[in-house]
């Protein structure tokens, strides 16, 4: 008698997900997303006053949510904090920083910034959710969001590039290591997504026009774009995934060299 096979399920129902950056943009997203999938969600961000009124709307569609306020650049109270309130069987990590200048004139109080969220914060806290999924021998999924950055250069992104180049590297050799006690870990790579803190970026004609040069589905990425990823990532669906990365970046890293224009208007200026 032929055996037929089951669908994975993408709900989340029963599993708990740390989000960090929260309180807007993609992890807010990301947060919405997993609580409509059935997770209970721990909101995580510096940002308490907006997490509240996250939680509260999530509270209003019958989801399950905490809040935790919480800076990771604080490695020892962020490892604190996560395993109190622990252990998370899912961590979507979408804190985030990036300060943009010409590589000739990066300052090292700029570069330390970046890397200290992007890179430093990014890895103790996936080893902080692992440490604690690892110890009661339970698995998880813990998914960092990287970037199309991760993957290419970008004009006065030397700094952003290169902490998202890293956390694609010890993504991977953490998957390495973590997939004999089930724990996962990817990265979403998003390319430019329209939220509050890019919209201006949007608003120049001419920066706007560079952009969709590149991307091949013709729109600028809204943040509901990334949230059916996370929640792949998350469930059982993609329990036969670690160590990747989910490019959601409207086909600009499927783009060949020649089809790259080799510099952004109005970024040019590469020693001033």
């Amino acid at each position: 008698m032929k055996i037929f096979p089951n669908m994975p399920s993408f709900k989340l129902h029963g599993k708990k997900a740390l989000v960090t950056g929260a309180s807007s943009g993609i992890g807010l997203g990301c947060a919405i997303a997993f609580a409509e999938s059935g997770a209970e969600v721990t909101l995580a961000s510096r940002n308490k006053k907006d997490l509240f009124e996250i939680h509260k709307y999530i509270k209003s569609q019958n989801w399950a949510s905490k809040i935790l306020p919480l800076d990771i650049t604080n490695v020892e109270e962020t490892a604190e904090m996560v395993s109190k309130n622990g252990p998370f069987d899912i961590l979507l990590n979408s804190a985030g920083h990036a300060r943009h200048s010409p590589s000739l004139n990066t300052i090292p109080g700029d570069f330390d910034a970046v890397m200290n969220v992007n890179l430093r914060g990014a890895y103790f806290l996936s080893q902080t959710v692992a440490r604690g999924l690892v110890n009661i021998k339970k698995k998880g999924s813990l998914i960092n969001i990287s970037s199309q950055m991760a993957h290419v250069g970008g004009i006065e992104r030397s700094v952003y590039c290169a902490s998202k180049f890293g956390v694609e590297g010890f993504t991977k050799a953490m998957a390495i290591e973590w997939g004999q006690f089930g724990v996962r870990i990817n990265t979403v790579c998003p390319t430019f997504v329209r939220t509050a803190l890019t919209q201006s970026t949007f608003d120049d004609p001419e920066k706007h026009s560079w952009i969709m040069g590149k991307i091949k589905l013709g729109r600028v990425a809204e943040v509901e774009d990334i949230m059916g990823s996370v929640v792949f990532l998350a469930s059982d669906a993609a329990s036969y995934m670690t160590g990747a990365e989910v490019a959601v970046d409207g086909g600009y890293s499927a783009m060949g060299p020649e089809g790259h224009e080799p510099l952004m208007p109005q970024l040019m200026s590469l020693a001033e």
